[in-house]
């Protein structure tokens, strides 16, 4: 049986311990709030700017702009992965990097090459552990993210797309979807397609809306297409901002009520040895009298 002064020190090192991860429940609740509450102001825009892009696509065809035109033979494939810079966070970021190690290793399987564009220290550090290309990183970045971070990553993927350096180009992120639940999701950037549910006019009787463009289709398209991927690197960077700091919530939420499990357990441990070391001490002085009597 451990000492005295052994389960003291272990309880204060506990209670030491419940203060750090209480904090830090705290201090990523506060970021949450404005993390949340940006990817919701921003999903609206991001849906919108769908919908537009699709009307315009169905009116063009595939090769009027190099992000339309589907490559015929796919040699190269590029993944966007967004992660957390720290860790701390349950198996947050674990999820968005398996979703894109199994991405890249189906890209493998069918003879094409996979570059990693990562965001993120943990995403980083998982695709060079795992000897893949590294097409570029930023680190200690999701800390302050702006949307000229997500111009600068898509810049770069949709210069690689349109001198077919790359192929495909796919984005893996963590979606924020409720403060328990957050999914790990892969979206092909490029070559783009148009939605199913937006390639056919509304089943319910409604009208169908038509917009119409000044200057002509391809000029807008030339525009937003670009715009577009930006746009969705910049909704990953939010939602995986927003998913890790709830994911960080819980996991240090858990942290705290282990802690205080640890100390109940730790407490009746050090109550159980101090009854036994005074239960000695007493059969010592009885055995002590007995002898003294003899």
């Amino acid at each position: 049986m451990p000492s005295l002064k052994d389960v003291k020190m272990k309880i204060a090192g506990v209670g030491k311990t419940k203060q750090i991860t209480k904090a830090m429940n705290m201090v990523a609740s506060a970021k949450l709030r404005g993390a949340q509450s940006r990817i919701e102001r921003f999903r609206p825009y991001a849906a919108k700017y769908r919908q537009v892009l699709a009307e315009l696509s169905r009116k063009v065809g595939g090769n009027v702009h190099p992000l339309l035109a589907e490559h015929e033979e796919k040699k190269n494939c590029a993944i966007v992965m967004v992660t957390s810079d720290r860790g701390l966070c349950g198996s947050f970021n674990g999820n968005i990097i398996s979703q894109g190690m199994k991405l890249a290793k189906e890209k493998t399987d069918a003879g094409m090459t996979v570059s990693f564009a990562c965001v993120g220290r943990k995403g980083r550090d998982a695709a060079r552990k795992s000897g893949y290309d590294m097409l570029t990183s930023y680190g200690d970045r999701m800390g302050s993210i702006d949307f000229a971070l997500a111009s600068s990553v898509a810049q770069e993927v949709t210069h690689g797309y349109e001198t077919l350096i790359y192929d495909e180009v796919w984005l893996s992120y963590g979606e924020f979807v409720s403060m328990g639940q957050q999914q790990p999701r892969c979206l092909c950037l490029l070559p783009l397609k148009t939605p199913e549910a937006e390639e056919e006019p509304t089943q319910s009787g409604g009208a169908h809306c038509e917009y119409l463009y000044e200057p002509k289709e391809e000029k807008l398209l030339a525009e937003l297409l670009p715009c577009y991927v930006k746009v969705q690197v910049y909704r990953g960077l939010l939602d995986t901002s927003a998913g890790e700091y709830a994911a960080r919530m819980a996991a240090m939420d858990n942290a705290t009520r282990n802690c205080n499990e640890m100390i109940t357990a730790l407490t009746l441990l050090y109550n159980k040895t101090r009854q036994a070391s005074i239960t000695s001490e007493l059969i010592d002085i009885v055995v002590g009298a007995e002898a003294l009597n003899g």
